[in-house]
Protein backbone atom coordinates (compact mmCIF):
# COMPACT_ATOMS: atom_id res chain seq x y z
CA UNK A 1 0.00 0.00 0.00
CA UNK A 2 1.13 3.41 -0.61
CA UNK A 3 0.12 7.04 0.99
CA UNK A 4 -2.13 7.38 -2.04
CA UNK A 5 -4.04 4.45 -1.77
CA UNK A 6 -4.66 5.55 1.66
CA UNK A 7 -6.12 9.23 0.68
CA UNK A 8 -8.39 6.73 -1.01
CA UNK A 9 -10.17 5.42 2.30
CA UNK A 10 -12.71 7.02 3.75
CA UNK A 11 -11.49 6.54 7.31
CA UNK A 12 -13.39 7.73 10.49
CA UNK A 13 -12.11 9.70 13.02
CA UNK A 14 -13.50 6.91 15.59
CA UNK A 15 -12.77 3.85 17.92
CA UNK A 16 -12.03 0.55 15.51
CA UNK A 17 -9.89 -2.38 14.14
CA UNK A 18 -8.52 -2.38 11.08
CA UNK A 19 -6.99 -4.77 8.78
CA UNK A 20 -3.83 -4.70 6.58
CA UNK A 21 -4.63 -7.73 3.92
CA UNK A 22 -2.22 -8.96 1.00
CA UNK A 23 -3.05 -9.73 -2.49
CA UNK A 24 -5.49 -12.59 -1.92
CA UNK A 25 -7.56 -10.39 0.93
CA UNK A 26 -5.90 -12.27 3.76
CA UNK A 27 -5.56 -10.91 6.87
CA UNK A 28 -1.17 -9.85 7.64
CA UNK A 29 -2.15 -7.78 10.75
CA UNK A 30 -4.75 -6.79 13.12
CA UNK A 31 -4.76 -3.39 14.72
CA UNK A 32 -6.85 -1.22 17.17
CA UNK A 33 -7.23 2.65 17.71
CA UNK A 34 -8.84 5.17 19.37
CA UNK A 35 -8.94 6.89 16.00
CA UNK A 36 -9.15 5.03 12.77
CA UNK A 37 -8.19 7.76 11.14
CA UNK A 38 -5.44 8.75 13.33
CA UNK A 39 -3.81 4.97 13.79
CA UNK A 40 -4.01 4.33 9.93
CA UNK A 41 -2.41 7.40 8.93
CA UNK A 42 0.74 6.85 11.03
CA UNK A 43 1.91 3.86 9.46
CA UNK A 44 2.54 6.39 6.59
CA UNK A 45 4.54 8.84 8.00
CA UNK A 46 8.01 9.75 6.45
CA UNK A 47 9.30 8.63 9.73
CA UNK A 48 8.32 5.06 9.32
CA UNK A 49 11.93 3.84 8.69
CA UNK A 50 12.79 5.61 12.49
CA UNK A 51 9.66 4.30 14.88
CA UNK A 52 8.59 1.30 13.43
CA UNK A 53 9.84 -1.91 13.60
CA UNK A 54 11.38 -3.93 10.41
CA UNK A 55 8.29 -6.21 10.44
CA UNK A 56 5.65 -3.69 10.78
CA UNK A 57 7.77 -1.67 7.85
CA UNK A 58 7.60 -5.05 5.41
CA UNK A 59 4.04 -5.54 6.67
CA UNK A 60 3.02 -2.07 4.96
CA UNK A 61 5.25 -2.92 1.63
CA UNK A 62 3.35 -6.23 1.60
CA UNK A 63 -0.44 -5.31 2.18
CA UNK A 64 -2.58 -4.92 -0.79
CA UNK A 65 -5.26 -3.15 1.31
CA UNK A 66 -6.71 -2.10 3.77
CA UNK A 67 -10.27 -2.71 5.34
CA UNK A 68 -11.76 -2.16 9.57
CA UNK A 69 -14.66 -1.96 11.71
CA UNK A 70 -16.09 0.58 13.76
CA UNK A 71 -16.62 -0.23 16.92
CA UNK A 72 -18.83 1.82 19.47
CA UNK A 73 -16.26 2.14 22.13
CA UNK A 74 -12.26 1.44 22.66
CA UNK A 75 -12.83 -0.86 24.89
CA UNK A 76 -15.21 -3.11 22.28
CA UNK A 77 -11.54 -2.32 20.21
CA UNK A 78 -9.98 -4.05 22.20
CA UNK A 79 -11.54 -6.67 22.97
CA UNK A 80 -12.68 -7.54 19.31
CA UNK A 81 -8.39 -6.89 18.31
CA UNK A 82 -7.66 -9.45 21.01
CA UNK A 83 -10.62 -12.04 19.85
CA UNK A 84 -9.44 -11.59 15.67
CA UNK A 85 -5.87 -11.82 16.58
CA UNK A 86 -6.82 -15.54 18.38
CA UNK A 87 -9.29 -16.11 15.53
CA UNK A 88 -7.03 -15.46 12.32
CA UNK A 89 -3.11 -16.01 13.49
CA UNK A 90 -2.21 -12.18 11.02
CA UNK A 91 1.23 -13.65 11.05
CA UNK A 92 2.68 -9.58 11.41
CA UNK A 93 0.76 -9.50 15.02
CA UNK A 94 2.07 -13.22 15.68
CA UNK A 95 5.49 -12.48 14.30
CA UNK A 96 6.39 -9.83 16.90
CA UNK A 97 5.88 -11.80 19.87
CA UNK A 98 5.33 -15.23 20.88
CA UNK A 99 2.92 -16.56 23.18
CA UNK A 100 4.22 -16.14 26.32
CA UNK A 101 4.87 -12.79 25.55
CA UNK A 102 1.11 -12.21 25.36
CA UNK A 103 -0.91 -11.12 28.07
CA UNK A 104 -4.79 -12.88 28.86
CA UNK A 105 -7.68 -12.98 30.86
CA UNK A 106 -8.47 -16.38 33.10
CA UNK A 107 -11.42 -16.71 34.84
CA UNK A 108 -10.91 -19.65 36.68
CA UNK A 109 -12.63 -22.94 37.46
CA UNK A 110 -13.77 -22.34 40.77
CA UNK A 111 -17.53 -22.02 42.65
CA UNK A 112 -16.90 -18.27 43.06
CA UNK A 113 -14.89 -18.27 39.82
CA UNK A 114 -12.00 -15.52 39.97
CA UNK A 115 -11.31 -12.90 37.22
CA UNK A 116 -7.16 -12.56 36.57
CA UNK A 117 -5.01 -11.04 34.14
CA UNK A 118 -1.88 -13.63 33.46
CA UNK A 119 1.28 -13.17 31.93
CA UNK A 120 1.46 -15.64 29.10
CA UNK A 121 4.63 -16.91 30.10
CA UNK A 122 2.82 -17.66 33.65
CA UNK A 123 -0.15 -19.13 31.86
CA UNK A 124 1.60 -22.09 30.17
CA UNK A 125 4.24 -22.57 32.92
CA UNK A 126 2.41 -22.99 35.89
CA UNK A 127 -1.82 -22.91 35.25
CA UNK A 128 -3.53 -26.39 34.63
CA UNK A 129 -6.31 -26.28 32.09
CA UNK A 130 -8.73 -28.19 34.61
CA UNK A 131 -8.00 -24.95 36.77
CA UNK A 132 -9.33 -22.49 34.47
CA UNK A 133 -12.85 -21.92 33.19
CA UNK A 134 -12.41 -19.70 30.59
CA UNK A 135 -9.37 -18.06 29.01
CA UNK A 136 -9.47 -14.99 26.78
CA UNK A 137 -6.65 -13.15 24.54
CA UNK A 138 -3.95 -12.76 23.36
CA UNK A 139 -3.85 -9.34 24.35
CA UNK A 140 -1.02 -7.73 23.10
CA UNK A 141 -0.48 -5.40 25.78
CA UNK A 142 -0.75 -6.02 29.23
CA UNK A 143 -1.46 -2.16 30.31
CA UNK A 144 -4.65 -1.98 28.05
CA UNK A 145 -5.97 -5.20 29.54
CA UNK A 146 -5.30 -3.63 32.75
CA UNK A 147 -7.09 -0.36 32.01
CA UNK A 148 -9.75 -2.35 30.81
CA UNK A 149 -10.62 -4.72 33.88
CA UNK A 150 -10.44 -1.45 35.81
CA UNK A 151 -13.39 -0.21 33.73
CA UNK A 152 -15.29 -3.58 33.34
CA UNK A 153 -14.71 -4.15 37.25
CA UNK A 154 -16.69 -0.89 37.72
CA UNK A 155 -19.46 -2.29 35.61
CA UNK A 156 -19.27 -5.67 36.67
CA UNK A 157 -17.67 -6.16 40.49
CA UNK A 158 -15.51 -9.47 40.57
CA UNK A 159 -13.84 -11.91 42.73
CA UNK A 160 -10.18 -11.55 42.59
CA UNK A 161 -7.61 -13.62 44.93
CA UNK A 162 -8.12 -11.31 47.68
CA UNK A 163 -11.55 -12.09 48.69
CA UNK A 164 -12.09 -15.23 50.36
CA UNK A 165 -16.01 -16.17 49.39
CA UNK A 166 -18.01 -16.33 52.78
CA UNK A 167 -19.25 -20.14 53.74
CA UNK A 168 -22.61 -19.04 55.07
CA UNK A 169 -24.94 -16.82 52.72
CA UNK A 170 -25.93 -14.04 54.79
CA UNK A 171 -23.20 -14.45 57.97
CA UNK A 172 -23.04 -11.06 59.20
CA UNK A 173 -20.36 -12.15 61.04
CA UNK A 174 -18.43 -12.50 57.40
CA UNK A 175 -16.27 -9.52 57.57
CA UNK A 176 -15.99 -7.65 54.17
CA UNK A 177 -12.61 -7.46 51.52
CA UNK A 178 -11.29 -4.15 51.01
CA UNK A 179 -12.69 -4.14 47.20
CA UNK A 180 -16.25 -5.01 48.64
CA UNK A 181 -15.94 -2.30 50.83
CA UNK A 182 -15.18 0.15 47.54
CA UNK A 183 -17.32 -1.58 45.51
CA UNK A 184 -15.31 -3.97 43.13
CA UNK A 185 -16.13 -7.08 44.89
CA UNK A 186 -19.70 -8.14 44.71
CA UNK A 187 -20.50 -8.96 48.29
CA UNK A 188 -19.20 -12.67 47.83
CA UNK A 189 -16.93 -12.82 50.90
CA UNK A 190 -19.64 -11.28 52.87
CA UNK A 191 -22.19 -13.88 51.52
CA UNK A 192 -24.13 -11.12 50.00
CA UNK A 193 -24.61 -12.58 46.51
CA UNK A 194 -24.59 -16.41 46.49
CA UNK A 195 -23.45 -19.15 44.50
CA UNK A 196 -26.34 -18.34 41.87
CA UNK A 197 -25.94 -14.77 41.20
CA UNK A 198 -22.01 -14.96 40.99
CA UNK A 199 -22.76 -17.31 38.29
CA UNK A 200 -24.47 -15.11 36.58
CA UNK A 201 -22.07 -12.15 37.06
CA UNK A 202 -18.96 -14.53 35.62
CA UNK A 203 -21.62 -14.92 32.39
CA UNK A 204 -21.72 -11.33 31.78
CA UNK A 205 -18.55 -10.94 31.44
CA UNK A 206 -17.58 -13.82 29.65
CA UNK A 207 -19.86 -12.45 27.32
CA UNK A 208 -18.00 -8.91 27.57
CA UNK A 209 -14.91 -10.35 26.74
CA UNK A 210 -15.91 -12.85 24.04
CA UNK A 211 -17.22 -9.63 22.08
CA UNK A 212 -20.98 -10.02 22.54
CA UNK A 213 -21.57 -6.49 23.61
CA UNK A 214 -24.94 -6.60 21.73
CA UNK A 215 -25.97 -9.81 22.78
CA UNK A 216 -24.91 -8.76 26.53
CA UNK A 217 -27.08 -5.45 26.49
CA UNK A 218 -30.08 -7.62 25.32
CA UNK A 219 -29.84 -10.18 28.56
CA UNK A 220 -29.47 -7.66 31.00
CA UNK A 221 -32.63 -5.44 29.57
CA UNK A 222 -34.15 -8.62 29.70
CA UNK A 223 -33.20 -9.36 33.56
CA UNK A 224 -34.09 -5.46 34.17
CA UNK A 225 -37.15 -6.43 33.00
CA UNK A 226 -37.68 -9.33 35.08
CA UNK A 227 -36.52 -7.80 38.35
CA UNK A 228 -38.66 -5.37 37.81
CA UNK A 229 -41.90 -7.08 37.35
CA UNK A 230 -40.62 -9.18 40.66
CA UNK A 231 -40.84 -5.65 42.55
CA UNK A 232 -37.33 -6.18 42.96
CA UNK A 233 -36.57 -2.65 42.38
CA UNK A 234 -33.11 -1.91 43.73
CA UNK A 235 -31.76 -4.90 41.65
CA UNK A 236 -33.61 -3.59 38.56
CA UNK A 237 -31.65 -0.39 38.64
CA UNK A 238 -28.35 -1.86 39.24
CA UNK A 239 -29.27 -3.55 35.93
CA UNK A 240 -29.95 -0.01 34.58
CA UNK A 241 -26.81 1.33 35.74
CA UNK A 242 -24.76 -1.69 33.79
CA UNK A 243 -26.14 -1.12 30.90
CA UNK A 244 -25.80 2.57 30.59
CA UNK A 245 -22.67 2.03 32.01
CA UNK A 246 -21.43 0.05 28.84
CA UNK A 247 -23.45 2.46 26.26
CA UNK A 248 -21.25 5.04 27.63
CA UNK A 249 -17.32 3.46 27.74
CA UNK A 250 -15.09 6.07 26.42
CA UNK A 251 -11.93 6.04 27.70
CA UNK A 252 -8.42 6.55 25.52
CA UNK A 253 -6.07 5.41 27.80
CA UNK A 254 -6.85 1.58 27.15
CA UNK A 255 -5.00 2.32 23.91
CA UNK A 256 -1.05 3.24 23.91
CA UNK A 257 0.91 4.38 21.55
CA UNK A 258 1.88 1.94 18.82
CA UNK A 259 3.56 4.90 16.80
CA UNK A 260 3.84 8.40 15.59
CA UNK A 261 0.24 9.29 15.61
CA UNK A 262 -1.13 8.02 19.15
CA UNK A 263 -3.12 9.83 21.64
CA UNK A 264 -0.58 9.23 24.41
CA UNK A 265 -1.99 7.84 27.42
CA UNK A 266 -5.27 9.75 28.00
CA UNK A 267 -6.61 12.75 26.09
CA UNK A 268 -2.91 14.69 25.98
CA UNK A 269 -2.94 17.74 24.60
CA UNK A 270 -0.10 19.94 24.03
CA UNK A 271 -0.09 24.04 23.55
CA UNK A 272 2.82 26.22 22.21
CA UNK A 273 3.54 29.95 22.46
CA UNK A 274 6.73 32.22 21.79
CA UNK A 275 7.69 35.24 23.97
CA UNK A 276 10.03 38.14 23.25
CA UNK A 277 10.72 41.80 23.39
CA UNK A 278 11.49 43.23 20.38
CA UNK A 279 13.05 40.62 19.16
CA UNK A 280 15.63 40.13 22.43
CA UNK A 281 15.66 36.81 24.19
CA UNK A 282 13.04 35.40 21.91
CA UNK A 283 12.08 31.88 23.62
CA UNK A 284 9.12 29.52 23.04
CA UNK A 285 7.17 26.88 25.29
CA UNK A 286 5.20 23.72 25.01
CA UNK A 287 2.89 22.91 27.60
CA UNK A 288 0.75 19.71 28.46
CA UNK A 289 -2.99 18.87 29.73
CA UNK A 290 -4.11 15.67 30.20
CA UNK A 291 -7.51 15.08 30.55
CA UNK A 292 -8.28 18.14 32.34
CA UNK A 293 -4.98 18.09 34.69
CA UNK A 294 -1.18 20.43 33.67
CA UNK A 295 1.20 17.92 33.38
CA UNK A 296 3.91 20.14 34.53
CA UNK A 297 6.75 17.52 34.36
CA UNK A 298 5.98 17.42 30.66
CA UNK A 299 6.36 21.08 30.17
CA UNK A 300 9.40 22.12 27.67
CA UNK A 301 11.74 25.13 26.83
CA UNK A 302 12.86 26.31 23.80
CA UNK A 303 15.80 29.06 22.98
CA UNK A 304 14.89 30.23 19.21
CA UNK A 305 17.42 30.15 17.09
CA UNK A 306 16.52 30.90 13.77
CA UNK A 307 14.64 34.35 14.18
CA UNK A 308 14.49 37.26 16.55
CA UNK A 309 11.39 39.41 15.99
CA UNK A 310 9.27 36.96 13.65
CA UNK A 311 6.38 34.85 15.91
CA UNK A 312 5.43 32.26 12.70
CA UNK A 313 8.95 31.58 12.30
CA UNK A 314 9.48 30.77 15.64
CA UNK A 315 6.72 28.69 16.17
CA UNK A 316 7.66 26.56 13.00
CA UNK A 317 10.84 26.49 14.54
CA UNK A 318 9.58 24.96 18.22
CA UNK A 319 7.06 22.80 16.55
CA UNK A 320 10.36 21.07 14.26
CA UNK A 321 12.07 21.02 17.00
CA UNK A 322 9.34 19.13 19.52
CA UNK A 323 8.34 16.70 16.36
CA UNK A 324 12.61 15.85 16.33
CA UNK A 325 11.91 14.25 19.82
CA UNK A 326 10.68 10.79 19.30
CA UNK A 327 10.70 9.46 22.58
CA UNK A 328 7.82 11.97 23.53
CA UNK A 329 4.29 10.38 23.37
CA UNK A 330 2.49 12.69 20.23
CA UNK A 331 -0.92 14.58 21.55
CA UNK A 332 -4.11 14.53 20.74
CA UNK A 333 -4.06 17.80 19.69
CA UNK A 334 -1.66 20.57 19.43
CA UNK A 335 -2.47 23.59 20.21
CA UNK A 336 -0.87 27.15 18.98
CA UNK A 337 -1.35 30.43 20.12
CA UNK A 338 -2.90 32.92 17.21
CA UNK A 339 -5.00 32.86 14.07
CA UNK A 340 -5.30 31.87 10.43
CA UNK A 341 -1.31 32.48 9.60
CA UNK A 342 0.20 30.72 12.78
CA UNK A 343 -2.80 27.99 12.17
CA UNK A 344 -1.61 27.37 8.45
CA UNK A 345 2.05 27.49 9.53
CA UNK A 346 1.86 24.96 12.01
CA UNK A 347 -0.24 22.98 9.43
CA UNK A 348 2.30 22.71 6.58
CA UNK A 349 5.00 21.78 9.54
CA UNK A 350 3.23 18.76 10.45
CA UNK A 351 2.37 18.17 6.81
CA UNK A 352 6.48 17.60 6.06
CA UNK A 353 6.71 15.63 9.09
CA UNK A 354 4.00 13.51 7.79
CA UNK A 355 2.31 13.98 11.01
CA UNK A 356 -1.83 13.47 10.93
CA UNK A 357 -2.81 15.22 14.32
CA UNK A 358 -5.88 17.83 14.67
CA UNK A 359 -4.69 21.34 14.94
CA UNK A 360 -6.13 23.93 17.11
CA UNK A 361 -5.53 28.42 17.28
CA UNK A 362 -6.50 30.51 20.23
CA UNK A 363 -7.70 33.82 18.72
CA UNK A 364 -7.19 36.31 21.11
CA UNK A 365 -8.88 39.76 21.71
CA UNK A 366 -6.85 43.61 22.31
CA UNK A 367 -6.52 42.11 26.37
CA UNK A 368 -5.11 38.85 25.10
CA UNK A 369 -7.75 36.47 26.14
CA UNK A 370 -9.79 34.19 24.41
CA UNK A 371 -12.00 35.22 21.38
CA UNK A 372 -12.64 32.04 19.71
CA UNK A 373 -10.91 28.69 18.91
CA UNK A 374 -10.28 27.39 15.02
CA UNK A 375 -9.36 24.86 13.10
CA UNK A 376 -10.33 21.20 13.78
CA UNK A 377 -13.87 21.55 14.56
CA UNK A 378 -14.32 17.62 16.15
CA UNK A 379 -10.97 18.81 18.44
CA UNK A 380 -12.73 21.64 19.60
CA UNK A 381 -16.01 20.15 20.70
CA UNK A 382 -14.34 17.39 22.23
CA UNK A 383 -11.69 18.83 24.57
CA UNK A 384 -12.36 22.82 24.53
CA UNK A 385 -11.49 22.77 28.16
CA UNK A 386 -8.42 21.21 28.21
CA UNK A 387 -6.97 23.46 24.77
CA UNK A 388 -7.77 26.58 26.87
CA UNK A 389 -6.08 25.39 29.61
CA UNK A 390 -3.08 24.64 27.80
CA UNK A 391 -2.49 27.51 25.92
CA UNK A 392 -3.47 29.56 29.16
CA UNK A 393 -0.32 27.59 30.67
CA UNK A 394 1.62 28.12 27.30
CA UNK A 395 1.51 32.31 27.86
CA UNK A 396 2.27 32.31 31.67
CA UNK A 397 5.14 29.69 30.79
CA UNK A 398 6.81 31.30 27.74
CA UNK A 399 5.96 35.08 29.84
CA UNK A 400 7.86 33.65 33.15
CA UNK A 401 10.35 32.26 31.32
CA UNK A 402 11.14 35.22 28.62
CA UNK A 403 11.54 37.81 31.98
CA UNK A 404 13.89 35.72 34.13
CA UNK A 405 15.98 34.89 31.16
CA UNK A 406 15.47 39.03 30.46
CA UNK A 407 16.55 40.10 34.47
CA UNK A 408 19.64 37.42 33.81
CA UNK A 409 20.89 39.21 30.56
CA UNK A 410 20.65 42.79 31.96
CA UNK A 411 22.90 41.51 35.11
Amino acid sequence: MTREDLDNLKLPDEPGVYFFRGNKREILYVGKAVSLSDRVRSYFAKDLAETRSPAIRQMVENAATLTYEQTDSVLEALILEANLIKQHQPPFNIASKDNKSFNYLVITKEEFPRVLPVRGRELFQKWDNKDIKKLFGPFPEGGSLKEALKIVRKIFPFRDSKCIPCGYVGNKNCKPCFNRQIGLCPGVCTGEMNKEEYALRVKHISDLFSGNFHGLKRDLAREMREKAKAEEFEKARDLRRQIEALEHVRDVSLIKSEGRISAGGGARVEAFDTAHTSGMETVAVMTVVNNGDAIKDAYRKFKIRSVTNDDIAALKEVLSRRLNHQEWPLPRVFVVDGGAAQLNAARRVLASAGVAIPLVGVVKNEAHKPERLIGDKKAIQAYERDILLANAEAHRFAIQWHRKRRQKALF
